[in-house]
């Protein structure tokens, strides 16, 4: 089996990961620019930009060139483009592990996962989409700063502000506009520019990290917890891992409900009302390291899976109570 991971960026580690798997011949790996990643696999190839009408002839293209007959994204604004052309891919004899496209529009709105949230009865921070109705919400009592401001269709913890009055409501909503719109978050931003920031309640508590495991058939399998102890850029730089049983009845909730194959990544805090869902996304997360050091062996459950296999419970073993940090290694390009 030769496998593709696109977007790769610097997750080397992940291809690390995939590289060692049992059943696996290569592991290639596609960016827009060369990369750590690119020199760590066995082989890859510059893409066009995700939003270039090259881009999904381009990586068939290439699949079909190298025998590629499978194909995973570690990159948010991949997904939706991959999952819209799934059946290119089909056509073709590759299989996309990913989400139906329609969770993955959910997850990548910032909006839209509220939405999803709350239709669940699960808990999540209120949640509003202009600057008229948080000064509304204000007023009336339902919500009071501090205030967080973000991207709508954010990633990567870009543009986060928290706010503490009317007037940085107003300043910073302007600014984080400008941000937005001179970065690569414009492409999908674009598609709501009246509407591009949502605002939040500021929620307070211990955050975690969720891996929450599908099958290929969308079926619950489990779930994989983490607190969050240090952030960098949105990535965790230290954590430790949990016991998943505070959270599996809202895991398997949204499992049930998002026919997410593999891994959907979810941001939590727990407070004293309950699990609140901060964010959502459908695939490996940056948290993920932790699982996999603790136990939770995903790419050779994949593999396993995309070979007919039944699950090894042994790919599922986790160890809580480890404290897990990233450590940043210079290497050579």
């Amino acid at each position: 089996m030769n496998i593709l991971l696109t977007s790769a960026g610097r997750r080397s580690y992940i291809v690390d990961y995939f590289k060692n798997c049992v059943g696996v011949d290569k592991v290639y790996v596609s960016n827009s620019v060369y990369t750590i990643a690119c020199k760590r696999a066995d082989d890859f190839f510059i893409s066009p930009l995700i939003y270039s009408d090259e881009y999904i002839p381009s990586i068939i293209a290439n699949c079909k060139e190298r025998g590629i007959t499978v194909v995973l994204s570690l990159f948010d604004i991949d997904l939706l483009v991959l999952a819209k052309n799934e059946s290119s891919f089909s056509d073709a004899g590759i299989e996309l592990v990913l989400a139906p496209s329609s969770f993955i529009d959910i997850c990548n709105d910032k909006w839209k996962t509220y939405k999803f949230i709350k239709a669940l009865k699960l808990k999540t921070p209120k949640t509003y989409i202009t600057v008229d109705t948080v000064v509304e919400a204000v007023k009336r009592g339902v919500i009071r700063y501090p205030l967080i401001m973000k991207p709508r269709w954010g990633m990567a913890s870009m543009d986060i502000y928290t706010i503490d009055d009317e007037e940085e409501l107003r300043v910073l909503t302007n600014k984080c506009k400008k941000d937005i719109f001179n970065s690569y978050l414009k492409y999908e931003s674009s598609m709501t520019e009246a509407q591009a920031i949502v605002y939040q309640e500021k929620i307070s508590g211990n955050e975690y990290g969720l891996d929450i495991l599908n099958d290929l058939n969308g079926n619950y399998v489990a779930t994989f917890a983490k607190q969050k102890l240090a952030m960098r850029s949105g990535e965790t730089d230290l954590g430790l891992t949990c016991e998943s049983s505070p959270f599996e009845t809202l895991s398997r909730t949204i499992a049930e409900n998002s026919h997410h194959h593999g891994i959907c990544s979810l941001d939590c805090f727990m407070t004293e009302m309950g699990v609140y869902v901060i964010e959502m996304n459908c695939r490996i997360s940056r948290h993920y390291p932790l699982s996999y050091l603790a136990g939770f062996n995903y790419p050779q459950l994949l593999v396993d899976w995309i070979n007919n296999k039944e699950t090894n419970p042994d790919l599922l073993q986790y160890k809580t109570g480890l404290y897990i940090v990233k450590d940043l290694v210079p290497t050579v390009l």
